[in-house]
């Protein structure tokens, strides 16, 4: 027997108990969907509900179509399914279930009869190339009974994002599954008791460049309400293609392909290529901080179209709505690009403009060359670089991929007039955590703030110091959630008021919270200047 918010057991002489979890019944449009109490308790799980169909076999890069709908109850406890992508960059825990029709949403209710809560929807990360909606779990962040969220997947790598400005493969076909999902949440919230008036979106890495740009997609206008991109942004080099179809060129060519030449013949090697043939390249590697599949500017093909112009020029002409942002970056983005460290220095030293990010232009190789120069010197001096250079090269890695990035967009947007923008760093750093390679000295990596705010599995074994730390932050993270300000007024916080045209003020997120001015320091305004000569806009369809 099932009973609303508890466990019940039935006993018999001399036998092992026999418990159930409690569970609830929601009836969705598509038809009844039956979820389950979590093992920590407090919290209804509703997993796997597919809130759209992928096209599969030659539609394969084609937007998403309906979900389908049922009779008899459905239930929410398939946890395993992700989208085609590199299986060994996946990075999921135990045994999974790779298919094209991936595209599930996970729910997360309170126990709690309260209605018309506000909703967070969490965008994974994984460089657009791979990821699945629950990897980062919300259980702690909802038994606080104040908010509802929801995860999902969405098509990454070739699937998602191969752009060839086609009929069949019109390009952002992850982006449009992101789009499908927050017409899902639209349609079916409240349901669950949300409140589909009151949506927050938020992501790390890819995540936050993805719920950056539905900020300013037509396409997501009205579906959401308040934006949370953590480590990540709609201007940093990873986010929108320059050149997609140069990009899709050079990975056919890796695959074995040469008629790269031929649009119609490209286009058909992809649609009739097997998904485990096209994540067989490692897409991480390149060296100017780019990841080849990730979203694009479209043509306009007569459809609905996610991005259809630069992200800078739309930010310019203030052509989007302008929601409250809760804006940031770890301290240290550039600690995961260490294991490339030993193999990477001494190719630098050698010839540093293949460091560069890639949505930088020149108009010759000796301008190239000139340019990558002074970046070099103004990080590492006239110093070679070498193991005494690290903290230089995770800092310089932190700016290209992540930090300028930010410190772009945020001072566009302010330009733009938006006044409801709180910019942070995330400083805090355990003790538990590994030194950086040749030093004795730890550093906040990408995405540390994702982590402090998700559940680390059994979080009893954490320092002190750690649990103290992923309260506060998942305290000023449920404060903009439902109030649209990390700090509220009366909170017990130091006050944090929205960045201005400087860049300051930012919050500093660490033991103590500090208030502080100038966000990158003298980098920013460096980056400002090459960008402003250099800045390679995405190539526009003819």
């Amino acid at each position: 027997m099932l009973l609303h918010g508890i466990y019940f057991c039935a006993c018999g002489f001399l036998v092992s108990v026999i418990c159930e979890p409690a569970s609830r019944l929601v009836n969705i449009y598509q038809g009844p969907v039956k979820g389950y109490m979590a093992p920590e308790g407090g919290v209804f799980v509703f997993y796997g509900i597919p809130y759209a169909t992928a096209p599969t076999g030659p539609q394969k890069f084609r937007p998403p179509l309906p979900p389908p709908i049922w009779t008899t109850t459905f239930e929410a406890l398939q946890t395993n399914i992700i989208c085609p992508q590199n299986r060994a960059l996946t990075k999921y825990k135990g045994e999974f279930m790779m298919q094209e029709d991936c595209l599930i949403a996970n729910v997360y209710v309170p126990d709690t009869e309260e209605t018309n809560l506000p909703v967070v929807v969490n965008v994974h990360g994984g460089a657009f190339q791979y990821g699945y909606g629950s990897r980062r779990a919300p259980i702690h962040l909802v038994q606080s009974k104040k908010v509802i969220a929801v995860n999902f997947n969405y098509r990454v790598g070739a699937h998602g994002f191969l752009c060839l400005g086609t009929e069949d493969v019109p390009g952002n076909a992850g982006m449009k599954d992101q789009v499908a999902l927050l017409r899902w949440v639209q349609k079916n919230i409240a349901q669950f008791g949300g409140n589909p008036n009151d949506v927050t979106i938020n992501g790390c890495s890819s995540g936050g460049a993805s719920v950056d740009l539905l900020m300013i997609s037509k396409m997501a206008k009205g579906l959401f309400h308040k934006v949370i991109p953590e480590s990540g942004s709609k201007t940093a080099p990873f986010t929108v293609q320059v050149d997609p179809i140069a990009n899709a060129k050079k990975i056919a060519k890796e695959l074995n392909y040469s008629n790269v030449d031929d649009i119609e013949n490209l286009e058909k090697y992809y649609k009739t290529a097997p998904y485990e043939k096209l994540y067989e390249v490692d897409l991480g590697k390149d060296k100017h901080t780019s990841f080849v599949f990730f979203p694009c500017v479209e043509r306009n093909i007569g459809e609905e179209i996610f991005l259809d112009d630069d992200p800078v020029n739309i930010i310019k002409k203030g052509a989007y709505t302008k929601l409250p942002m809760l804006y940031g970056i770890s301290d240290m983005e550039g600690i995961f690009r260490t294991k490339y460290f030993d193999d990477w220095k001494d190719q630098m030293n050698e010839k540093f403009a293949d460091f560069i990010p890639v949505n930088l232009k020149f108009s010759n190789e000796e301008e190239k060359e000139k340019v990558a120069q002074k970046i070099k010197e103004f990080y590492f001096g006239n110093e070679t670089i070498n193991e005494e250079s690290i903290l230089e090269y995770i800092k310089y890695f932190s700016d290209v991929m992540v930090g300028y990035g930010t410190a772009r967009s945020v001072k566009m947007h302010v330009e733009a007039g938006n006044s409801q923008i709180y910019l942070y760093k995330y400083e805090f750093v355990d003790d538990s955590t590994d030194y950086i390679p040749y030093t004795n000295i730890r550093g906040a990596a990408h995405c540390a703030q994702a982590n402090a705010i998700s559940d680390l599995g059994d979080e009893s074994k954490l320092s002190q110091e750690y649990k103290n730390m992923k309260s506060v932050m998942r305290d000023l993270w449920l404060n903009f959630i439902t109030t649209g300000k990390p700090v509220p007024d009366g909170s017990e916080y130091p006050a944090w008021p929205p960045v201005g045209y400087n860049r300051s003020p930012y919050m500093s997120l660490n033991r103590t919270l500090a208030l502080k001015s100038s966000f990158l320091g003298n980098r920013a305004p460096f980056w400002d200047d090459i960008y402003d000569k250099h800045y390679a806009k995405p190539v526009l369809w003819i």
